[in-house]
């Protein structure tokens, strides 16, 4: 059985990846109207990843005995700057939602909720990868400073984060 505190902290990450979801499509929308196909794929990838991790939240929640709630989705930016600019922005809200799976997983734990605490880890190494997957990105984006953006867009399309293992 799923905790009142540990239900409501983890239907609040639900909206959390509803939002990130939103916010990779809109990044994924405004990189293509730019001309940047390969960034573009590499965001609506992600926004498919991060649409699978509120499911995995709503499915765990439901399955422990509490009941998953569907917020309202704030409207995120839909203007970025340049593509360095884009980077910098999910860096920032990746760390956001990894700071965010943390504090689940200090309630899950000051709960004693062990079965919680196993299940969460997927999301904590998850995280790391995103963290360090988005990364290299800027640091090849350093590199090349602002130039040779058409190479850099052709060869996201051939990055790949490692894949995680399931959490069921």
């Amino acid at each position: 059985m799923l905790s009142k505190k540990l239900e409501t902290i983890m239907n609040e990450q639900i909206g959390k990846e509803a939002f990130s979801s939103n916010l990779y499509l809109a990044m994924a929308s405004w990189a293509e109207t730019q001309g940047y196909e390969g960034i573009a794929n590499w965001f609506y990838a992600q926004a498919e990843e991060e649409h699978l991790h509120m499911l995995k939240f709503i499915r765990f929640i439901n399955e422990k005995g509490g009941k998953a709630i569907l917020p309202a989705i704030e409207k995120p930016e839909s203007v970025f700057h340049d593509v360095k600019f884009l980077f910098t922005e999910a860096l920032k809200h990746e760390q956001f939602i990894s700071n965010s799976i943390n504090e689940i997983m200090h309630v899950a734990v000051e709960e004693k909720d062990f079965a919680s605490q196993n299940w969460l880890q997927w999301f904590i190494f998850e995280q790391r990868e995103e963290e360090a997957s988005v990364q290299r990105i800027l640091d090849k984006l350093n590199i090349l400073g602002a130039h040779n953006m058409y190479l850099f867009d052709r060869d996201i399309m051939s990055l790949r984060a490692p894949s995680a293992p399931a959490a069921e």
